[in-house]
């Protein structure tokens, strides 16, 4: 897998039998973009590729040369005020004011495999040979500002990772204001722009628009990717489906305030950018000092959505999540949240807990509650002392007895925030993000930690060590429940603030990487009111995250096809929770809400004891049938096939990586009177194979005869779903199908 660079024309071509990714050094010696998209030949030259024209207003480069200007050539990390008049990748101020920069080659290095990014998560590699990295040095000597730009190209997928380190060799102190991650300059609009947007209890919602002359994107500046926005976006052609066109896919691996943009010239250029949001960003780099920004992926696909789904899916389960738990089927559990919420004493723990073992269920999870002063969310949070008085032996007394019922334990925190009236809160109230002589703004009743202190983050970490050494903890669920605001740390002076919130995700990161090293045997779900950090940044260290609060099946189908847009099913807390649901009150049968929730990391979030004899028995097959069929489930290659922003039907598969079994989803919301004939067209199939296809009904198990058909039948004439008698079905309906190798 070849990155080539071609000395006489100084072009570079990363590329690999699926993609080409092509821009060279220009004659002013900056880098400009010259292809992007299918694989192509590698030749010596492409600068015939170059485009560059005369255009009134503009400023060129080069005396007496009309054509040659920074504003309409392509390039690779622009910078404003020497000719581009567009939103740059870079914007700094040096010490004398002046905002001018004009970064040009300086040299390159090709390494096998792919370095790693210090003190950020990003993608990897386990052996040399499954990629090449690229570095480009860029300077511009006047202002003593370097970048050097990072490619690394994936040999088996049509993925590229981008990042930049902006270095300051002047005097004095170089003010960064703008260092995105990525920039792409592409040739023309003729654009969809996908992407995911929402808000508490409807996360990642697919959304998208044409492009239009001018700036579209997404971006957060909650402290946290949010749930209104993730850092991801998609450029599709208008013709291009879930399974056809051409397709390219950004995503962002950082958990804070981010940027996420398309903006389009009046010449039809279209500038994707991604990075670190600018707004309230201020870092400084004396003599000597570097700045890295994240790490940026870009995936080309010809296979429409699911083909881009499916290479972020490939590329985040396995070369982005990381540890034991990364390869592993992940535990059934229960947690007790909407059970019991803070009510709930140890004898009522334990009767759950117990019922949830003879279910066959693996993971007990004590949620929010466990620790003093916490009878609701007004106060507690801090401290963390446990409650003796509704855990008599503590959390070792009562992790043994879960052990000793041959359950797993698992535990909830909040590290992230403290309640006013806590010790800690009293002892220091220095350590809260809080303007002095400013009242700060709570949320839920709570305040934000300043992370971007060392000294807060160590005490976390062995305040949280107290607690968990000994306890037999085999499953953290990290939360935090707030945006952050008033984002101003007593620890540092006046020049440091702009770095506060970029410096409090390092801290986070920090702190998971301190406590996965210690515990590298739990498994940590992260969580942010639900979904309002499922990022890359956290798949690096926690490989699920609780998708979303709302619990509800007819709403998790839009949520969870939404967000398979770019994260893995693996990723996906997906829990059958208490009907009526506790957010809508929607009360949806125990069968649709297993049948949605299989896809994903499987588990319950409602009181077993309620349940009826009927409702523990169906419980009972789901276990099972999920125990069977999870590493199909989970780590299956996942295809959406109807979507749920687009009519009254979902439909989504999972096929095993030899295309032997596949499970189907099909749902239904609303029933309809004298509805026409339904056939489902399914993917992903060996065409060749003959399966047998089994209905499954209530509790998993076989309903009616099954059918015997090949794979190219079941792709292209599609399989027969039309309905039983409405009124016998009711809305929300849910079928599950399995498709498995038939004798000849």
């Amino acid at each position: 897998m070849p990155i080539e660079f071609h000395a006489q024309s100084r072009t570079f071509h990363l590329h690999n039998r699926q993609m080409s990714y092509i821009f060279k050094v220009l004659p002013s010696g900056h880098l400009g973009q010259l292809y992007c998209g299918r694989a192509i030949h590698d030749r010596s030259s492409f600068d015939h590729l170059f485009e560059a024209v005369p255009r009134s207003m503009s400023v060129c480069y080069f005396d007496g040369d009309q054509s040659y200007s920074l504003e309409h050539i392509k390039q690779e990390y622009p910078t404003y005020g020497t000719g581009d008049m567009h939103l740059p990748a870079l914007d700094a101020q040096m010490p004398d004011g002046s905002r001018l920069l004009d970064l040009r080659y300086q040299g390159h290095a090709i390494v096998p495999g792919k370095p790693a990014i210090p003190g950020l998560p990003a993608t990897y590699t386990e052996d040399p040979a499954e990629a090449q990295t690229l570095t480009v040095d860029l300077a511009d000597p006047l202002a003593g500002v370097t970048v050097t730009l990072s490619y690394t190209l994936f040999e088996q997928l049509p993925a590229l990772a981008r990042h930049a380190v902006i270095g300051y060799t002047g005097p004095g102190v170089l003010r960064l204001e703008r260092a995105l991650s990525f920039c792409l300059d592409l040739p023309d609009m003729d654009y969809e722009m996908v992407e995911l947007a929402g808000a508490w209890a409807r996360e990642r919602h697919v959304v998208a628009r044409p492009l239009a002359q001018g700036v579209q994107g997404v971006y957060s500046l909650r402290g946290c990717s949010s749930h209104h926005f993730n850092p991801f976006l998609a450029l599709k052609r208008p013709h291009a489906t879930e399974f056809e066109g051409q397709v390219l896919g950004f995503s962002l691996v950082y958990s804070g305030n981010f940027l996420a943009q398309a903006d389009v010239d009046p010449y039809h250029v279209t500038r994707v950018t991604l990075g670190i949001h600018p707004q309230n960003f201020t870092w400084q780099l004396a003599a000597g000092g570097h700045f890295t920004t994240p790490e940026a992926v870009m995936v080309y696909s010809e296979a429409g959505l699911n083909g881009m789904s499916q290479t972020f899916h490939r590329l985040y389960r396995t070369r982005l999540a990381r540890g034991p738990w990364r390869d592993k089927v992940r535990p059934i559990l229960v947690n007790n949240w909407e059970a019991t919420y803070f009510d709930f004493t140890e004898d009522k723990l334990l009767a759950l807990a117990r019922q949830a073992r003879d279910l066959g269920i693996e993971l007990f999870v004590l949620d929010d509650g466990w620790f003093t002063n916490r009878s609701d969310d007004h106060g507690g949070l801090g401290d963390w002392e446990i409650n003796y008085h509704k855990l008599p032996d503590g959390l070792q007394g009562f992790g043994q007895k879960l052990h000793d019922m041959g359950l797993q334990f698992g535990l909830w925190i909040e590290p992230e925030m403290v309640n006013a009236g806590t010790r800690l809160w009293n002892e220091h109230p220095d350590w809260v993000l809080h303007q002095p002589g400013r009242r700060p703004q709570q949320g839920r009743y709570q305040y934000v930690l300043d992370y971007s202190n060392p000294d807060v983050v160590d005490w976390v970490f062995h305040r949280l060590v107290s607690v968990l050494d000994g306890a037999g903890v085999d499953y953290i669920k990290w939360d935090m429940n707030r945006s952050i605001s008033d984002a101003y740390s007593c620890a540092v002076g006046p020049a440091g603030q702009g770095a506060v919130l970029h410096r409090y995700i390092l801290g986070v990161y920090q702190l998971y990487s301190l406590l996965t090293e210690r515990y590298p045997n739990i498994l940590f779900e992260s969580c942010a009111g639900g979904g309002a950090r499922f990022d890359p940044g956290l798949l690096y260290y926690a490989p699920q995250c609780w998708t979303s609060d709302d619990t509800d099946a007819v709403e998790r189908l839009k949520i969870q096809y939404g967000t398979s847009m770019a994260y893995p099913v693996s990723s996906m807390g997906a829990h059958v929770a208490a009907a009526p649901n506790h957010q809508l009150g929607r009360s949806t049968s125990l069968t649709m809400r297993a049948n949605v929730a299989f896809f994903g990391a499987f588990g319950y979030e409602l009181d077993l004891t309620a349940l009826s004899q009927r409702g523990r028995e169906l419980v009972a097959r789901q276990v099972a049938f999920v125990k069977q069929y999870r590493q199909l489930l989970q780590f299956g290659t996942f295809w959406r096939l109807r979507s749920p922003f687009e009519g009254n039907e979902t439909a989504w598969m999972t096929v095993s990586p030899d295309r032997s079994t596949a499970l189907v989803g099909d749902y239904r919301v609303l029933q309809q009177a004298n509805a026409g004939y339904r056939r489902l067209p399914l993917a992903g199939l060996d065409p060749d194979r003959l399966y047998q296809v089994t209905r499954l009904g209530s509790g998993a198990q076989p309903a009616g005869a099954p059918l015997t058909a090949y794979g190219d039948e079941l792709m292209a004439a599609g399989l027969v779903t039309t309905g039983e008698d409405p009124a016998a079905e009711g809305d929300f309906v849910s079928r599950l199908y399995l498709l498995q190798p038939a004798e000849l």
